[in-house]
């Protein structure tokens, strides 16, 4: 069984995921190819996945056969494990629990090769609906405290299958980079009276040099102080804490913007490697007035050494005035 740990100096958690260490590189040789073009994800092979805990898109109801559009299904590999009790101990001084968690694989999209640029907006907006519903679903289980959705783009970004694909881990704990998030922005909020975010999404809309596009509803910005080149924030205009308060209009103008976003990306920089992570609010929590719900899209265009590492620094040769201006400068057809 997997295991957490606790740092006992600065309170953050890690995984010791021994089983994760026994799983087989069968499908991917060199740089994103599929072995002997066999791909579990892809229609026709839902038989090699466990079975799949949502589905949209088909036309009748027929668990784990083809006719999908957007498919999730339990990772074969998982981090954490779902069966079982938390059985939280001490070790010494030393804190543990069992790792107890969901960790599911969320199919894009049914066409192999198909990348979310060349998504269509129906399609994005069910992929983003199923984010919404697997996180809520999720949080019925009083065992998890928080959600975490990610992507992993190109192997360098650390895929492990080319299907186009993101994942979701539920955990028994918030992340330690998640709590420092919650309480910065209500120290903020407690000093100002104003959520920090409202505030950020304020203050680009008025200098507009940092924003890469925007609707009605949401607005895509490189973040003042960056971390990597080219990094960019999701965000909705009006105050949401969390991702489940979203309606299935707004799913609409988000797979709009998002869409969007990502077709400027690879405009920009095609194939470039990236990670996605939804921050939301953890769960069992009510609406937050001091957080705000975003996405960080983070292209693998620089490396994280010693430096960054020793200190949290980050070194970005970057301004993202530059890069925002870059991305919104691009012609879209």
């Amino acid at each position: 069984m997997p295991e957490l740990r606790r740092d006992p100096i600065i309170g953050r958690w890690v995984i010791i995921a021994k089983e994760r260490g026994k799983r087989p590189s069968d499908f991917v040789v060199g740089d994103d190819e599929t072995k002997d073009g066999f791909c579990p994800l892809c229609p026709g092979h839902e038989r090699t996945t466990p079975p799949e805990v949502l589905a949209y898109g088909r036309p009748v109801f027929a668990p784990n056969a083809g006719g999908w559009s957007v498919r999730v299904v339990p990772n074969k590999f998982p981090a954490l494990i779902i069966e079982g009790d938390l059985d939280k101990q001490g070790e010494g001084m030393y804190d543990k629990m069992n790792g107890i968690g969901a960790h599911e694989v969320i199919i894009e999209t049914p066409v192999h090769d198909q990348k979310i640029p060349e998504m269509s907006h129906d399609q994005i907006r069910l992929l983003l609906t199923a984010y919404r519903d697997r996180i809520a679903d999720l949080s019925n289980d009083v065992r998890f405290r928080y959600i975490m959705v990610f992507k992993n783009f190109r192997k360098a970004a650390g895929a492990s299958l080319e299907h186009s694909h993101s994942q979701l881990i539920a955990l028994p704990v918030v992340p330690y980079l998640i709590q420092e998030e919650l309480t910065a922005a209500l120290r903020y909020f407690e000093y100002k009276d104003r959520c920090v975010f409202c505030d950020i999404i304020r203050q680009e809309l008025s200098q507009g040099v940092r924003v890469v596009c925007e609707n009605d509803d949401f607005i895509s910005i490189c973040p003042f102080a960056p971390r990597l080149p080219f990094e960019m924030w999701v965000i909705p205009k009006r105050h949401m804490s969390s991702y489940t308060f979203m309606t299935d209009r707004q799913f609409s103008a988000l797979a709009a913007l998002f869409l969007e976003t990502f077709k400027r990306l690879d405009k920009a920089l095609p194939k470039v490697p990236y990670n996605f992570m939804l921050h939301t609010a953890p769960v069992k929590t009510p609406h937050l007035e001091h957080y705000h719900w975003h996405i960080e899209i983070m292209p693998k265009l620089t490396t994280v050494a010693g430096f960054e590492w020793g200190t949290g620094f980050y070194i970005n040769p970057t301004p993202p005035e530059e890069s925002a201006e870059f991305l919104r400068k691009i012609e879209l057809p």
